[in-house]
């Protein structure tokens, strides 16, 4: 199977006390670049978050988004820090002396006092909390990979339809590029006649200028290897995998046959199929850039 590069995958877990969310979503790069948006609390996992990831996923720019919610009531604990407390009283008091006032320090008062109290957050379970976010991402992946197979799928069918048309129009180069010679061969043989009139024609003369004729307008050599990549491309469709770069070098390859037997032809007829063969070798390329 190949997967398309293009994909998107969500996935939600829901506990008493935690909920996780995560969406993916992919566009096509030369490279595997991930980007991960996560709470600040969850950040310590990025980097099992990415060694994960790469177990299912191997070109792509990939946008991970990870939402985080706490439902435990008892997470958060109030701290009385009584050294802070105490440096109070001991500077009130101080105060105090320094300039004959009254001590009217009381609780109320001195607990508004900065730092007095703080608010801390419990120590969270990484186990636990990595097992539910390992799990999540797993649920994405999974429909994330699928979304991948199913367009990767919908590309191949697509891919080999238009190599099976660029096919026909080898075929038809193939086939009218030998009836091209012949013809010259006549239309010179019928100059030469009509400039001579009964003179004897020197068919060695002419033999020659139509084998320099056929050797400047032959492109067998150019359709052998035009064939070969359209079928090995097709083998490749068909087998599958991470064929992405692969197919993208073998689509330069037919590009630069098609534009030899371009440059080689004067005849209208094969122009327009070798044009429509670059045509087609674009719109191929193009298709395999989402390739994975």
């Amino acid at each position: 199977m190949i997967k398309s590069m293009t994909g998107f995958g969500r996935y939600e877990i829901a506990e008493e006390e935690r909920k996780i969310t995560v969406e993916m979503k992919s566009v096509n790069h030369r490279y595997l670049d991930v980007s991960i948006k996560m709470p600040k609390k969850l950040s310590f996992f990025e980097t099992a978050i990415r060694s994960e990831l790469k177990n299912f996923i191997q070109r792509g720019k990939v946008d991970v988004f990870i939402t985080y919610e706490d439902f435990t009531e008892s997470n958060i604990c109030v701290k009385y820090n009584r050294e802070v407390a105490a440096e109070y009283v001991k500077y009130l008091e101080q105060m105090q002396k320094d300039f004959s006032l009254d001590n009217d320090i009381r609780v109320s008062t001195l607990s508004r006092y900065p730092e007095v109290f703080s608010m801390e957050e419990q120590t969270v379970d990484e186990e636990e909390l990595w097992k539910l976010l390992d799990k999540a991402i797993k649920g994405a992946v999974e429909g994330f990979v699928a979304s991948r197979i199913k367009e990767g799928e919908n590309l191949r069918d697509d891919l080999i339809a238009k190599l099976d048309g660029m096919l026909e129009h080898v075929d038809f180069i193939e086939k009218r590029s030998p009836e091209i010679i012949t013809e010259y061969r006549q239309k010179l043989e019928d100059k030469v006649k009509e400039l001579l009139g009964d003179a004897q024609v020197d068919e060695s003369r002419l033999l020659m200028e139509v084998t320099i004729f056929a050797d400047k307008v032959c492109v067998d050599e150019e359709l052998v290897r035009l064939r070969s990549h359209i079928e090995m491309t097709k083998d490749n469709l068909i087998q599958g995998g991470s064929i992405g770069r692969k197919l993208d070098f073998i689509a330069q390859e037919m590009n630069r046959e098609a534009n030899t037997i371009l440059s080689k032809t004067n005849n209208l007829e094969i122009s327009n199929h070798a044009i429509d063969l670059k045509t087609e070798i674009e719109k191929v390329r193009e298709q395999i850039q989402n390739i994975e």
